[in-house]
Order: C-alpha cells, then sequence, then structure tokens
C-alpha cells in the first residue's frame, strides 16, 4: 500500500456536533495548499485527517513540509499503509523504518486499535511486534519511558497505519472558522506576529498597510510586501491594502501639537482601518500593540486611538514582552525581514516627548479644526490592493 501524511485533530476534537464544520474548513484549506503538488485525496476518519497521494508525481516532501503550516493540525506523521494483520504490521515497520530501527538505540512500541474488530489488544499487539523487533535488531532495547524511536501502530477501519514518532503541528483552528478581520502590518516584528497568532485561532485576514512616500521608500513597501508573502503558507491568500498616508501626516505636522502628533496619527490609521474592514467583511482589527511598549502603547493612549472605532480591536501581543516576540517571529520565518534597515510611515515625524496619558476630549478638540471625513476618504479612495499567495 502507498504511503501517506497523518494529520491529527488538536482542540476540533472538542467541538461538538459543529466539529465537521471545522473539519471541512481544514480539508478545503489542506487542497488549496496541495493544489500544486500533485494529485492529492484528502479524507478524515475518526480524528484524523488522511493525505493520500494519487499519482507517482505527487511531491511528498513538499506536501508534508506544507502540512506544517495547516491550523488545526496538532502532530502529522508520514505513515505506511499495510493489511490489517500482525504481521502485515512487523513487516511494514521492518521496510518503511528500518533505517531508524537501525540507527536506534532504545525504542518501544505505540498501538491504537481504532477498530474494535481487530482480534489483538492494542498491548498485546504492542508486546508482539515489540517483541519481534527486539530479536531482529540486536542494537535495539526496550525502553517504555523514554524510547529515542517509537514505532506507532494505528489500527483503523479500512487500513492499518506504520509510522514513526508524529512532528508537532501548527495547532490552533482551521484558518476561516473564526470569522475575518483586517490587520494593520507595519515593516516591524511585532505585527507580523500578531497577524500569525490571529490566523492560529482560525481569523482569515485581510492586510492594510499605510504608505507615506517620499518620506517612506519604495523598499520599504516591498519589505512590508515581502513579510505578508512568508505570512501566506500560514493564512492562505492575502490582500494587502496599501493606504497613501503623506498628506495625513503632513497635515497633521502642520495643525496639530507635535507631543499628539502620535495618537492623531494612530486615530486617522483606526477610522481608514474600519472603512476597510467595513468594504471587505471584516468584522475586528488587528494591531501589533504590547503594553508600555512604546509611547502609544500605553492603557491611556490605547484608549484614546480605539475610541474611534466601533469594531473590536484585537490586540494579541498585549502582554507579551519583546523577547518573547521575537521568538516567534523567527518560528514563522519573518524576522530576517522583519529587522532589514527600511523605515515606515510610525517613525516619520516622531515626536521628541510624546503624550502618554492623553485625555480622549484634548484629542478630540484638538482634532476638531481637521477635515477628518474628507482625509479618510481620500485615503479610502488611493488605495492599491495587492494580493499575495
Amino acid at each position: 500500500m502507498t504511503e501517506m501524511i497523518l494529520l491529527k485533530q488538536g482542540e476540533m476534537v472538542l467541538k461538538g456536533t459543529n466539529r465537521y464544520t471545522f473539519e471541512d474548513k481544514m480539508r478545503a484549506n489542506i487542497a488549496r495548499r496541495l493544489k500544486h503538488l500533485g494529485k492529492f485525496k484528502v479524507y478524515t476518519r475518526q480524528s484524523t485527517t488522511y493525505v493520500e497521494p494519487q499519482s507517482e508525481d505527487c511531491d511528498m516532501d513538499a506536501a508534508y513540509e506544507a502540512m506544517k503550516h495547516v491550523f488545526g493540525v496538532v502532530g502529522l506523521s508520514r505513515a505506511k499503509a499495510c493489511e490489517k494483520t500482525k504481521e502485515a504490521m512487523l513487516e511494514t515497520a521492518k521496510s518503511y523504518l528500518g533505517d531508524q530501527l537501525s540507527r536506534a538505540k532504545t525504542f518501544k512500541v505505540e498501538s491504537k486499535r481504532a477498530d474494535k474488530t481487530f482480534p489483538m489488544t492494542s498491548i498485546a499487539l504492542s508486546q508482539w511486534v515489540g517483541g519481534e523487533l527486539d530479536d531482529l535488531y540486536p542494537n535495539l532495547t526496550v525502553d517504555v519511558h523514554n524510547p529515542e524511536l517509537t514505532v506507532h501502530l494505528e489500527v483503523r477501519d479500512y487500513a492499518a497505519f506504520v509510522h514513526a514518532d508524529p512532528e508537532p503541528g501548527a495547532g490552533g483552528l482551521p484558518v476561516g472558522t473564526s470569522g475575518r478581520a483586517l490587520s494593520m502590518l507595519s515593516g516591524g516584528i511585532d505585527s507580523p506576529v500578531a497577524s500569525w497568532m490571529m490566523a492560529k485561532r482560525g481569523v482569515a485576514l485581510e492586510m492594510i498597510h499605510f504608505y507615506s512616500y517620499p518620506y517612506t521608500s519604495p523598499e520599504a513597501k516591498q519589505k512590508v510586501l515581502d513579510l505578508a508573502q512568508l505570512l501566506t503558507p500560514w493564512t492562505g491568500r492575502l490582500t494587502v491594502h496599501v493606504v497613501p498616508f503623506t498628506h495625513i501626516q503632513e497635515e497633521l505636522r502642520r495643525s496639530c501639537p507635535e507631543d499628539y502628533f502620535t495618537l492623531l496619527m494612530r486615530r486617522f490609521m483606526m477610522r481608514i482601518a474600519e472603512g476597510v474592514a467595513h468594504r471587505t467583511g471584516c468584522h475586528a482589527i488587528v494591531t501589533g500593540e504590547s503594553l508600555g511598549q512604546v509611547a502609544s502603547q500605553t492603557m491611556d493612549a490605547m484608549a484614546v486611538t480605539g475610541a474611534v472605532t466601533d469594531l473590536p480591536v484585537f490586540r494579541p501581543l498585549v502582554g507579551m514582552d519583546k523577547e518573547e516576540v521575537v521568538r516567534l517571529s523567527r518560528k514563522i520565518g519573518t524576522f530576517e525581514t522583519s529587522i532589514l534597515p527600511y523605515e515606515d510611515c510610525c517613525t516619520v515625524f516622531t515626536p521628541r516627548h510624546p503624550r502618554t496619558r492623553p485625555r480622549l476630549e484634548d484629542v478630540e478638540a484638538i482634532e476638531a479644526p481637521l477635515d477628518i471625513d474628507g482625509l479618510v476618504k481620500e485615503a479610502l479612495e488611493g488605495i492599491e490592493r495587492v494580493q499575495l499567495g
């Protein structure tokens, strides 16, 4: 029988009667990731999703790597199917895992008997196959507590499967099962990580980026698009809404006190983001803010910037320190691009002494002379949309 990929579900198994909605969405996400890697059959049985190649030209190595980025999968392994007999499982273990069995010093066999009509118990099957392997490989010693290699046997409804230790999957929930949100993407370390964290919770994302040419360069804009592209293996296809922000920043610099500049700028960003969210069916805004990290991310400042929108504002990094964020950034592959030395619009006209404890009534009084609706409308009409993935 053929080699295939087994994907173990995580918290989806707790979803009760609507669990199949989650499974359907995960299979659809998997199918999109596999589309250019060959013809695969994707199906779910007994809390396991199977990825089975249908032709010899399927790229199994690339498919396995792609499955590591699928949210909803808690563990994955490459496995070989065989007949549901103890002899067939032993022979498959020898042929499929022979190299690993020859290299290992300690091992154990774990069995799972989902098909209760199979005549042996899980313990009896493990003991029989383990005893045979122990006799066949003199380099091996049984260690049931901390083995170097675990041989897994799974007896399921229509076949048995043999595989070695599964690798951790991406976890979380399938993208698209928790609604749609608009993520504010800068060129820094934080916002790609925040986007990834929301996607892990099943949120489908649109991205928005504020571009202040000529104060920010075309290279800075490309850096942000590159960051979005790096997220697509996790999130699926993305649209980045690139907002022309220069006029608003120049108007704020001309008309408003310097120490309020960052607050006012972020309030305009929120207004524009809300407009894009309504256009694209998004029901929340995502930011990379972390409490106390910079002057615009104090509790008072975040309350003032969030006051201009009725949409929920998700801040998944709010309780994390920079070291934790950097660690996640490295894990998801965005760190090296994030630290490229290109400016973003948040560094343009940075005040020397930003206001950290603003009062909403003071900010609204400063904004009153501005043509807020006109500036927001102009920015929305000038948006460039870039599709990635």
